[in-house]
């Protein structure tokens, strides 16, 4: 890989710089390092899920709570970015989160990568919906239904992101495959 020449920026915008290496064009943040995806599941066993507009793909879409990290602070952490975002975008407050693992979202589109942070002690502080920018509608989905409803939802037309099974597996399971201990 050495052999490679230097990166060039081909465009760049507020948030995003399109880049060549060789014939290799790819896309890189300019705003945040990384980004979190955050499994909740509240006190009644209710996985947490957000459903949202996403303008790239013209459609609604399930997700689990999610954002980045650095983005408003240059010192923001995994763990900072799991409970801000799981608490604007939701209204559950974790009392602590765990990283469970972090990998790259598209390796052969974006140098962007993505960390699991399953989350513990989840409280009940408002109804959530996101920040001024956003229209975000929240889903408590009992755990035994939520692999289902995810299925409901794909047949109704909303977009699903793979890694939302990645998230279900993740409430049960740590990434060696041993069983996740219970709070």
């Amino acid at each position: 890989m050495d052999s490679l020449p230097p990166p060039e920026t081909m465009c760049e915008g507020r948030y995003l710089r399109l880049v060549r290496r060789g014939r290799w064009e790819y896309a890189e943040r300019t705003n945040a390092g990384c980004a979190v995806i955050v499994i909740a599941v509240t006190p009644e066993d209710k996985v947490v899920f957000v459903e949202q507009y996403r303008i790239p793909i013209a459609a609604p879409t399930i997700e689990m709570p999610a954002g980045l990290v650095g983005d408003v602070d240059a010192d923001d952490t995994l763990e900072a970015a799991a409970k801000r975002e799981l608490l604007e975008e939701t209204g559950w407050s974790a009392e602590r989160v765990e990283v469970l693992m972090s990998g790259p979202t598209s390796s052969g589109m974006s140098n962007e990568t993505v960390a699991f942070v399953r989350a513990h002690g989840l409280t009940r502080m408002n109804a959530g919906g996101g920040d001024e920018t956003e229209d975000i509608i929240v889903h408590e989905v009992p755990r035994a239904e939520a692999a289902a409803w995810l299925c409901r939802k794909m047949t109704e037309g909303y977009a699903l992101d793979p890694k939302l099974w990645t998230g279900l597996w993740f409430i049960d399971h740590n990434p060696d495959g041993s069983r996740a201990r219970s709070e």
